[in-house]
């Protein structure tokens, strides 16, 4: 009998640093048991992966969860199974394509119809490393359903958090935003090569600066925005990566991947931990590294890139026409006017032409 002892205590050892050093890794659970009953929650892209198990933890808590979705009858098998989980009845299943800004103002409607107040916005749908496709109104895919689609969907939902706050937003970014780009000259990747790469980290940096954009422009509203980096985490968002696709990859780099990486059940806890706990009140404009905060890459600090992005953003999505950009923003819009009324009254004091930073 001693001799299985060693072997036995070793593995128990190693099994035990794995699990401690996963939980390190990955950062574990969200540490408040706080409850959430008779608010309201939008989830984007909610029908699989961290999406799923967020609005089934939010809708233990009691939260009435709204799942924003493409695929209906994949959001109905999902909302129908949170339900019968949770014994919470207030789970449902609405159309949303992140792909058309019809379908995006559809369900802006609905909600903003249907439910008497947004407590919390989730927005989490993504798309990752996808080949070089289009969305409905010819934005590249991953710009138009990372960035664009969930900027037009809040803009649409502000009043509406507005009115319910205090209110959450938080906006599902990466930490691959740390190697992106924003291209202004090609945002949509119709003049230069297609790089699906850099195409993605450019969405995910679009999603910090419009985090602190949007923090900026909602200051004193009650409404807080914050973004989070969830880990890595095993879901379906990196089935175009080509990950674990040859012989060598599954067979050997797979048992040291899956120390690292998170199910989506772990993978949910960063977003709980911004929805509802206690110690995120009155905190707007950060990032989080699942639930630390840090300071983002350097690009995602520049002031002038993120109020760009939000201008150009606006126009390409329609909302500019609607005024409903500056209507979000009563402060910039004052900060306009004032500088309009200083270059009134330098007219005809410089006899040197005004510089324009556009392109810059």
């Amino acid at each position: 009998m001693s001799k299985y002892i060693l072997p036995i205590s070793v593995f128990g050892t190693v099994f035990g640093g794995a699990v401690l050093l996963k939980n390190h890794v990955t950062g574990g659970r969200c540490p408040s048991k706080a409850t959430i009953n008779g608010k309201t929650v939008v989830i984007t892209g909610a029908n699989t992966g961290i999406g799923k198990e967020t609005a089934r933890e939010l809708a233990k808590r009691g939260g009435r969860v709204i799942m924003g979705c493409r695929d209906m009858e994949k959001c109905e098998a999902a909302a129908k199974e949170i339900r019968g989980k949770t014994l919470n009845p207030h789970v449902y299943a609405c159309h949303l394509d992140l792909a058309s800004t019809k379908s995006v103002r559809e369900f802006a409607e609905r909600i903003k119809r249907e439910e008497k107040h947004v407590d919390i916005l989730i927005n989490n749908a993504g798309v990752m490393r996808c080949p070089a496709w289009k969305t409905e109104d010819g934005f590249d895919m991953q710009f138009g359903v990372n960035h664009l689609g969930h900027f037009l969907l809040t803009n649409l939902l502000l009043d509406k958090l507005k009115e319910s706050a205090p209110s959450r937003v938080i906006n599902l970014a990466s930490l691959a935003h740390i190697v992106g780009k924003i291209d202004f000259e090609d945002l949509n990747w119709e003049k230069k090569k297609f790089d699906t790469k850099q195409a993605y980290c450019q969405s995910k940096l679009a999603n910090v600066l419009f985090t602190r954009e949007l923090a900026k422009r909602l200051q004193g509203s009650g409404v807080t925005v914050n973004a989070v980096h969830p880990g890595v985490v095993a879901t379906e968002l990196g089935r175009h990566t080509g990950m674990h696709q040859s012989q060598f990859s599954s067979s050997v780099l797979s048992p040291f991947f899956s120390l690292l990486v998170k199910n989506p059940e772990l993978g949910a806890q960063p977003s709980v931990y911004l929805a509802v706990s206690e110690e995120m009140e009155g905190v707007t404009g950060q990032y989080y590294d699942v639930m630390t905060e840090k300071e983002p890459a350097p690009q995602a600090l520049d002031e002038e890139t993120a109020c760009r992005l939000w201008e150009v953003s606006s126009k390409l999505v329609g909302l500019e026409e609607e005024g409903q950009s500056s209507k979000s923003n009563p402060a910039a819009e004052e900060q306009n006017k004032a500088a309009q009324r200083d270059s009134v009254k330098t007219v005809g004091q410089n006899p040197e032409p005004a510089v324009s930073t556009e392109g810059l």
